[in-house]
């Protein structure tokens, strides 16, 4: 633990403007990520008698090592900037709203030259109009199957439309007239984006103008005694209809607004949002949040408008017209923002919604009437999210951090593991060797810091066993983590942030663990323990967790530390081992799949997918490619002599179509895509 007068800038360097601060560990990760009015005032208040601060505070600054600031023009751009550096370096003492599921949106891809619909989730995609979420994926199914009378846009994968081109003649949904074929030409491109564009406004609320619209043509049809286009148009109207009835009416003004609830205690809150559009709810959304940071319910507030409304800003719809970018921009930032206490800085919260919706955008809490009754409603909603969380994860804070504990007392230990790596190796008989690192933060999986490794052995054809080959990627690690750490320098100093290379710009094996687990017994650990004494690490340690007995294995012991069945550190030990060996065999498959299906012309030097496509669709296989003369290959689009001599010649070398690939196919660890 390192006392923060170590690290204290003085109080004259400090500026006394509005800007963003950064903790950083003494890796140089960032570890907290704060706004401040007053740079000076809100810096100070962490200096003082460590004893006086909140306890979550006291681990914070004690765990820091240096801390720096970025002075802004103004406070909004102060609230813009921390959410941004939140988002990037995802800072472990920060307040994280996690999404209590995957929500499906119903999606309208305005990017595409032929828009397509459908169902969503996870990131938002630049140029594609979002309206939920909805709370389950049949639902927008079912909305979309009505609306696809009255909009008849394309619903098909690129690969269908592709088809569909080829061949001349439409899919199932072309035939029943649930779809305009695009890809046939019964309409054109730009009426089947107005159509696209029509649909969107219906989800975004304007549903009066299309009933009015079919209403119209259905009393002009019967008149015309066109009895059978009336029918039609009664039954796209019904649709429309149901589609409306869906969504309950909650508020007889068609209001546009988002109703936040917040329920919790000192240790984890519950959020759910309503999102209101039309006076009708379109979605809704909920969050669990561990509060790993001092804040008040007015700051845990503001910190959710951040991650809520930030994403608008991040996916600027530039591949939309203007219009169609501002009426995104419009569903996502409603007019009014019903929260459950005003945070600290409304001032600014308000100023940035209303840059980014382009209009006004009122932050306020319900006092009375229909809307206060609806937030009362879904304070419902999050206390019994928060009710169901607590029954699924009981418990959950307590178990990490004894299973934390734990693990530090059989192991003897100076500071609980918080950062935790596990290797694995996986192979079929030898071949195809790969290997995984997982690495586990506070006892939970941080899966964007996955790494896979393919062994290579000493004569690039695979290691000899899985010792070696545990020694080969033990040694490629650390011997990255002391590269990475040579070249980039400690991040030792304070002060602004120009004053020293962002340590993010390094790799992530820049980041030592605490403790590294191998999969396996003494055998294994030896082969680690010896791969970090040669690189001379020694500030790491080590164990193997071995299958049969569950054994937990230390290096130069002749007998291994046994943990009770019922532990939480073994519980975290296995599922950390385990999910080491599943990522293991997952990437080992990857490669033995790739290899499987691997041809001769790989191994052609300058001959890439393109040119071999060509090949193949010019001789239509290997087989009568490897019957063609120089001058024939040549004659192939892209094809040179020189290129066209070595496809000859690598064919009349091969006895078969497939070979396996190189053992070695990157030098370094590959992070997981």
């Amino acid at each position: 633990m390192a006392d923060p007068a170590t690290y204290r800038p003085r109080a004259g360097e400090i500026p006394t403007s509005p800007g963003v601060y950064r903790f950083r560990d003494p890796h140089g990760r960032v570890i907290y990520v704060g706004k401040a009015k007053n740079l000076r005032q809100r810096l100070s208040s962490y200096f003082q008698d460590v004893a006086n601060l909140h306890h979550r505070t006291q681990r914070m600054v004690t765990t820091a090592a240096s801390v720096e600031w970025t002075v802004v023009g103004t406070e909004v751009e102060a609230l813009a900037l921390e959410y941004s550096w939140i988002k990037e370096y995802d800072p472990r003492f920060n307040v994280k709203y996690r999404d209590d599921k995957s929500y499906p949106y119903l999606a309208v891809t305005m990017g595409e030259e032929i828009p397509r619909a459908q169902v969503m989730r996870g990131t938002k995609r630049r140029g594609t109009r979002y309206f939920g979420p909805y709370g389950h994926a049949w639902a927008i199914r079912e909305t979309l199957d009505l609306l696809l009378r009255v909009f008849p846009v394309r619903t098909c994968s690129s690969g269908v439309y592709r088809r569909a081109q080829q061949s001349g003649r439409p899919c199932l949904l072309g035939y029943i007239d649930k779809c305009s074929a695009p890809c046939v030409g019964r309409i054109s491109p730009e009426d089947h984006r107005d159509l696209a564009r029509d649909l969107c406004d219906f989800m975004a609320g304007d549903t009066g103008r299309f009933v009015r619209r079919l209403e119209k043509e259905m009393a002009r049809a019967a008149q015309d005694l066109e009895y059978e286009q009336a029918a039609r148009l009664r039954d796209d109207l019904a649709a429309l209809r149901r589609v409306t009835e869906k969504n309950a009416v909650v508020l007889s003004d068609a209001t546009d607004a988002d109703v936040f609830a917040l329920v919790g205690d000192e240790l984890e809150a519950a959020v759910q949002v309503f999102h209101v559009r039309g006076g009708r709810i379109r979605g809704q959304r909920g969050w669990v949040v561990e509060k790993v940071e001092d804040v008040t319910d007015g700051e845990l507030v503001e910190h959710l408008l951040q991650q809520v409304y930030g994403v608008v800003d991040d996916v600027r719809d530039r591949d939309l017209e203007p219009e169609q970018a501002r009426a995104a921009t419009r569903d996502a930032v409603p007019r009014e923002v019903l929260v459950p206490v005003l945070p600290p800085d409304l001032d600014e919260v308000t100023t940035w919604l209303s840059g980014l919706r382009g209009a006004k955008v009122d932050v306020r809490v319900p006092q009375r009437g229909d809307k206060r009754e609806l937030a009362a409603t879904v304070r419902t909603n999050a206390e019994q999210a928060l009710a169901l969380h607590r029954t699924r994860r009981a418990g959950d804070l307590t178990t990490r951090s004894q299973a934390l504990a734990e693990l530090q007392d059989a192991l003897g230990l100076d500071e609980a593991p918080l950062r935790i790596e596990c290797y694995d190796v996986s192979h079929t008989q030898g071949s195809y060797q790969s290997a995984s690192m997982v690495v586990f933060e506070d006892g939970l999986p941080r899966k964007s810091e996955y790494r896979t490794f393919s062994v290579r052995g000493p004569s690039g054809d695979g290691a000899a066993d899985d010792t070696a080959a545990m020694h080969e990627v033990i040694s490629r690690r650390f011997k990255r983590y002391l590269a990475d750490r040579h070249a980039s320098g400690e991040a030792d100093g304070s002060g602004p942030v120009g004053a020293e290379t962002d340590p993010e710009e390094r790799r992530r094996f820049a980041y030592p663990p605490n403790l590294v687990v191998v999969d396996g017994g003494p055998p294994q650990v030896a082969a680690a323990a010896r791969a970090l004494e040669e690189l001379g690490v020694t500030d790491v340690a080590l164990c193997g967790l071995a299958k049969r007995l569950e054994e937990v294995w230390v290096p130069g012991d002749d007998y291994p530390v046994i943990l009770e069945r019922a532990s939480q550190g073994l519980y975290l030990l296995q599922r950390v081992r385990d999910e080491a060996h599943r990522f293991a065999i997952a990437q080992h498959r990857k490669r033995r799949s790739k290899g499987m299906v691997s041809s001769v012309l790989d191994e052609v030097p300058g001959l890439g997918p393109a040119r071999q496509q060509a090949l193949l669709d010019a001789f239509g296989s290997v087989k009568r490619l490897r019957a063609a003369t120089v001058e024939q290959v040549a004659e192939v689009k892209g094809m040179g002599p020189a290129t066209a001599r070595a496809v000859v010649e690598a064919l009349a070398g091969g006895a078969a179509d497939a070979t396996p690939p190189s053992a070695a196919e990157s030098p370094d660890a590959a992070p997981v895509s």
